[in-house]
């Protein structure tokens, strides 16, 4: 098949010319390309498995309690009670991104989520700019996650056996530690789930959702019990500034829809069932949040929640006077941020194997397990990396890092949906973004408004992954591109 996005060779006296560096910067990978080569790997192919049920499930597990377990302490305390319209910002600014996706997600149903949307539209390029963000989303979210699973096993240990992990083997430096190791531990946990497959990485997580779920059900019907309308007086005390810096902090609690798209080569029914998903998913967890928030700011004065990363088991025991309730949401706790892990770990392995099979990264990545169906080498360098992560850096620093890596990568998915409909507007889609071009615009400018709000520490740190990033294209990925046969 003729590829499309490849720049034409033209004939000479001496063979055929090499094209210009801005030609092979630009070259795009057809979509019926792209389509075909899903699932192939080095040695196998991954298992089409998942219906429906579990993309969905992928989608909430990935997202659901990461904002509201884990980041609702470092959030209140900039935004007030008015951390419930942050919320509504992140989620607002999630779904116009959402929208792109689940049109992209059905017209290109593979495995590097925005990363081959970009290569199929803008050029291999931005695709690696893109999938290079997506590694500090996906990676640095496990991370982050996992430092507050600790929180919440040591709030477990505690109500149940009086124990708890000593500050040094359960905080990172920084935080008054010197090693993590729960944020290891239960990153290794759902490595050792990857490593089985998709199907017996789905079906874990759907009983994790469930029992997150119903965790948060729990907490707002003994929380509202809390209530106090005092609590909503001067509603925005630090500004609009401070609901859209805490609106950017939560907004990397909503790459849930993200993780079901790179599921797209082991699903069923991929074009009708990750669309469905990925709306379903976001209406659910976006409702979660704004709800529990609520609540929690209510029955809590939101000067007092200092940072907390167990937030809600202690406003569980403060509501009951008894420390039963805050345990059991502890373990519930233990359990829903588990699943985020799980899901998020599974979706970076997934973007890895598409880059790797594109020629961009080691082959190591691409490389399928012939019993399992899984990319096990993948899986365990993934996990190890971000395990240590885990256990070296605070939440805080963690939780902006990836907002800022899945801004962008939002941003670039709004871009590739409004020009794919240029270049290939006959293609069939089972979902159009309504309004087109202008919620897609809407979608790329809320992106760009919340990342001025971060940090500039936090653009720093970006500005030097970028760049760690380029180096590695030019001296290797763009040199091994399977887009580049004439280059090797």
């Amino acid at each position: 098949m003729l590829d499309q996005g490849a720049p034409p060779h033209h004939p000479t006296g001496n063979g055929p010319a090499s094209p210009g560096l801005g030609a092979r910067l630009m070259r795009r990978k057809p979509v019926e390309r792209l389509v075909a080569e899903g699932g192939q790997g080095e040695g196998g192919s991954l298992r089409r498995s998942l219906g429906l049920w579990r993309l969905t499930m992928i989608s909430i597990g990935a997202t659901l309690g990461t904002g509201i377990f884990v980041v609702l302490g470092e959030a209140v305390p900039k935004a007030g009670p008015a951390v419930t319209l942050s919320f509504v910002i992140a989620g607002l600014t999630a779904l116009f991104s959402a929208l792109s996706y689940a049109e992209l997600a059905g017209t290109i149903p593979v495995a590097g989520s925005s990363y081959s949307y970009a290569y199929a539209t803008m050029g291999e390029l931005i695709a690696w700019i893109c999938g290079w963000c997506l590694v500090l989303e996906y990676g640095v979210s496990v991370a982050a996650v996992a430092v507050g699973w600790g929180e919440y096993l040591n709030d477990l240990l505690d109500g149940t056996i009086g124990v708890t992990i000593p500050a040094a083997l359960s905080a990172p430096p920084g935080d008054g530690g010197l090693f993590n190791l729960p944020a290891l531990i239960v990153v290794l946990l759902a490595m050792a789930f990857l490593l089985g497959g998709a199907r017996e990485s789905a079906r874990a997580n759907t009983v994790m959702v469930v029992v997150k779920i119903a965790a948060l059900v729990l907490f707002c019907a003994i929380g509202v019990q809390g209530l106090r309308t005092g609590n909503y007086e001067n509603f925005m005390p630090l500004g609009m500034a401070g609901v859209s810096a805490a609106g950017a902090t939560l907004f990397f609690s909503y790459i849930g829809f993200d993780a079901a798209s790179t599921a797209g080569e082991e699903a069923k029914n991929a074009q009708r069932d990750l669309p469905r998903a990925i709306m379903l998913s976001l209406v659910v967890v976006t409702a979660l949040y704004v709800l529990v928030a609520a609540v929690a700011v209510g029955a809590k004065p939101w000067r007092d929640f200092t940072d907390s990363e167990a937030a809600l088991a202690q406003i569980m025991r403060e509501v009951t006077g008894q420390t039963f309730w805050g345990t059991l949401l502890a373990f519930c706790a233990v359990v829903a941020i588990a699943s985020v892990v799980l899901t998020v770990l599974y979706g970076q392995t997934r973007i890895l194997f598409a880059m790797s099979r594109d020629g961009l990264v080691p082959k190591v990545f691409s490389r399928v397990h012939p019993k399992s169906g899984a990319p096990r080498a993948n899986t365990l360098i993934v996990s190890l990396f971000c395990g240590v992560l885990a256990a070296a850096i605070p939440l805080g620093q963690l939780a902006d890092a990836t907002s800022i890596g899945t801004l962008f990568a939002f941003a670039l998915v709004n871009i590739a949906v409004v020009v794919l409909r240029r270049t290939r507007p006959d293609m069939p889609r089972t979902f159009r973004v309504p309004l087109s071009p202008v919620l897609p615009a809407l979608g790329l400018g809320f992106c760009v408004w919340m990342m001025g709000s971060l940090s500039a520490v936090t653009w720093v740190v970006f500005g030097v992954w970028m760049a760690v990033g380029l180096v590695f294209y030019f001296v290797y990925g763009h040199r091994r591109s399977r887009l580049a046969p004439s280059e090797k």
